[in-house]
């Protein structure tokens, strides 16, 4: 069993970055840690419905709240690339040489960032459901998107963004049959992680969407660790074209097309397959 413990660190630009270490009950620690960044919005809580998995395989759980989410606080005009220096400033905390990253959702593009810009600590990455950059070639951005609405208004800027989000009801038809039944089930932990993320109001998920939309700050082609890129193939909220276009442009990613499932399905189908790949790979 893993328990979890909560901790605060005041940062050198006087930000607040609140992040989360799981511990075991009982017996050694587990040998590797990872990183969860979570999706947009949420909060760094980390997941739940992997504990058992993780320290099944030698792992154990860090995370954090990016900032304007749960108890960090705001990082006006961060872009993609700012998540690395996060995860560096909790490594160094937790004393972390080496450790996994993994990026759901949103958080994908965190997740390669810090394999990008902390290749000497990060030893393994797997995205899932990554949405791609934004303007790049070869990717039709757009097609088959189910938020759609809420990136068009972050291409055009903060307000049109905030009169989005502040006038349009979530369309639950963005997930699939299958993403239903998980968030039923075992998922059903991303319900509360997604209540928790307005806590602070609508800046972390803005600043989330502005940042997905402009240039991420750093170079896919700086990727040289180990990539495992996961997206099911009935995914209507993010299509898995984006992960398959990254895959495409990250230095020998392995790309992992899960049959029928969706954006939150594809964790009930995938998760534990890419902890078992960490594993193999990173220990």
């Amino acid at each position: 069993m893993l328990t979890v413990r909560e901790h605060d660190l005041e940062l050198s630009d006087g930000r607040n970055l609140h992040y989360y270490v799981t511990h075991a009950e009982d017996g050694p620690e587990p040998e590797l840690a990872v990183f969860w960044l979570h999706g947009s919005p949420s909060f760094g809580e980390p997941p739940v419905p992997l504990f058992d998995a993780a320290i099944a395989r030698g792992l154990r759980w860090v995370s954090y709240d990016r900032p304007s989410y749960g108890g960090s606080t705001s990082q006006p005009g961060r872009d993609v690339a700012a998540a690395a220096a996060d995860v560096a400033a909790v490594a160094r905390a937790q004393g972390l040489d080496r450790f996994a990253v993994v990026g759901y959702s949103g958080g994908g593009p965190h997740a390669l960032a810090s394999a990008a810009l902390l290749p000497d600590q990060v030893v393994a990455t797997v995205a899932f459901a990554c949405v791609g950059p934004y303007g790049v070639e070869g990717l039709d951005y757009f097609d088959g998107m189910g938020v759609e609405a809420e990136l068009t208004a972050a291409v055009q800027g903060r307000a049109e963004l905030e009169h989005e989000l502040t006038t349009t009801e979530f369309d639950p038809s963005v997930f699939s049959p299958l993403d239903h039944a998980a968030l039923r089930e075992e998922w059903n932990w991303l319900n509360a992680t997604s209540g928790k993320a307005f806590q602070q109001g609508l800046d972390g998920l803005l600043d989330d969407d502005l940042a997905t939309v402009r240039p991420w700050g750093f170079e896919l082609s700086a990727i040289n660790g180990p990539v495992l890129m996961v997206h099911g193939d009935d995914d209507r909220m993010v299509p898995a074209s984006h992960t398959r276009w990254l895959a495409d442009h990250v230095r020998g990613a392995e790309l992992r097309l899960s049959p029928g499932m969706g954006h939150i399905s594809v964790l009930s189908a995938e998760a534990e397959n890419a902890l078992e790949w960490i594993r193999t790979r990173a220990l």
